[in-house]
């Protein structure tokens, strides 16, 4: 199979984020997103931004535009919340995010109406029906399809990394899981997510596509649910490993870190240097802790089998390319990686709320709600004055 990879210019940004809606008062998801996306998706039409259903009827997803930069792409998803606000406000529906509902139930959701969900769920069945995730994928523009997957293979190292940063399901229908990131396991059980192959170049992936579409495993690129993916469509790469962020600011650190560590590889391969990877066990194995334990975790760094608390090992990494981050016009976003390790994850904030609650998981989604609510709508360049009045919560 020849898969064309599309023009990209390097190291633009563009960013998805899954986002669960949910009844005000008791906390619990709604499927109420059918309701809302057929004026959303036409009003989106001539915008930077998208608005769109997912697998479940209980959540909408917001895309930007390709953006010259990290802050760009940020004020494209605070314009689609400010719209997807302006729906929701008046018909008692409240936002928020997070990589799991700490209460909902699989059975009492309902599967969007397309054949290519429906064929999903059954081929995937009590899996799929499980499949309560949400999460955010950040893209990065690469200019030459051959440096593709020497970058996937070298930036898998650091996946752990930003999933511990966004680990933010800590619980999972009604129960507390112990993990960080309970959603990081469950969706690696579908059959074509997970960790990436590794796979050393283009032809290799084309190869491993023309077996995939042969047995009938997938159809196309997009069908691959890896935790990090090329995305031919698109011309990028896709990370896809983080828990949904619970705030704007935190996707923007997150999505910074991304793009600094694209840009930092694509530098080395242009500087003629070999990407230093790791043998796949230890990314299995890092992957493991860091859903388990979060920035408590510690990972293995090096082929040698060197352990580093993913704190420090971060902090270095943050202060070691905070240079690239000037250069991308991303070095306010990249510094409040920083305030996530010091202040802590979303997960240690919702933990920290059940246990102030004697254990009450609606007072956690109430938590989730007004977070998300004090973030989507602080854009991280000042809003137009069309933009500030949409984005205030309706009163009506």
């Amino acid at each position: 199979m020849t898969l064309e990879f599309a023009p990209s210019a390097r190291s633009t940004v563009g960013l998805e984020w899954e986002i669960m809606l949910a009844d005000p008062r008791t906390g619990d998801l709604v499927g109420r997103a059918p309701d809302l996306l057929a004026a959303l998706e036409e009003e989106s039409a001539d915008e930077r931004h998208t608005v769109t259903g997912e697998l479940l009827t209980n959540t909408i997803e917001v895309t930007s535009g390709v953006g010259t930069s990290v802050a760009h792409a940020v004020d494209d998803i605070a314009a689609a919340i400010a719209a997807v606000r302006a729906a929701t406000d008046p018909t008692g529906i409240e936002l928020l995010s997070a990589g799991s509902h700490p209460f909902a139930q699989w059975y009492e959701q309902q599967v969007t109406d397309k054949t290519r969900y429906h064929k999903l769920i059954e081929r995937t069945q009590w899996w799929g029906r499980n499949m309560m995730i949400w999460g955010i994928h950040v893209h990065i523009g690469i200019e030459d399809h051959r440096k593709v997957f020497p970058i996937i293979n070298a930036l898998t190292a650091y996946l752990p990394h930003l999933q511990a940063l966004a680990a933010s399901s800590p619980f999972w229908a009604g129960e507390s899981t112990g993990y960080a990131s309970n959603r990081a396991l469950v969706f690696q059980q579908l059959p074509t997510a997970g960790l990436p192959w590794p796979l050393e170049d283009w032809s290799q992936f084309e190869a491993y596509m023309t077996d995939m579409a042969h047995t009938g495993v997938m159809a196309d690129p997009s069908e691959v649910r890896w935790d990090i993916r090329p995305a031919p469509r698109w011309g990028t790469i896709e990370v896809r490993a983080c828990d949904g962020m619970s705030t704007l600011p935190e996707l923007a650190a997150v999505a910074s870190l991304v793009q600094v560590l694209v840009e930092h590889l694509s530098r080395e391969l242009d500087e003629g240097r070999a990407l230093s990877v790791l043998p796949p066990w230890f990314h299995r194995e890092n992957k493991w802790r860091s859903a388990r334990y979060g920035l408590d975790a510690r990972l293995i760094v090096d082929r040698a089998g060197t352990q580093r608390p993913v704190r420090e090992h971060l902090a270095e990494t943050i202060d070691r390319l905070a240079p690239i981050s000037r250069d991308l016009g991303c070095e306010r976003e990249f510094a409040s990686v920083e305030r996530i390790l010091d202040g802590g994850a979303s997960y240690a904030r919702q933990q920290a709320v059940a246990d102030a609650s004697g254990g009450d998981l609606t007072a956690v989604v109430h938590h989730l709600i007004r977070e998300f609510r004090e973030g989507p709508v602080t854009s991280t360049h000042p809003l137009t004055p069309d933009q500030s009045e949409a984005a205030q919560p309706s009163t009506s």
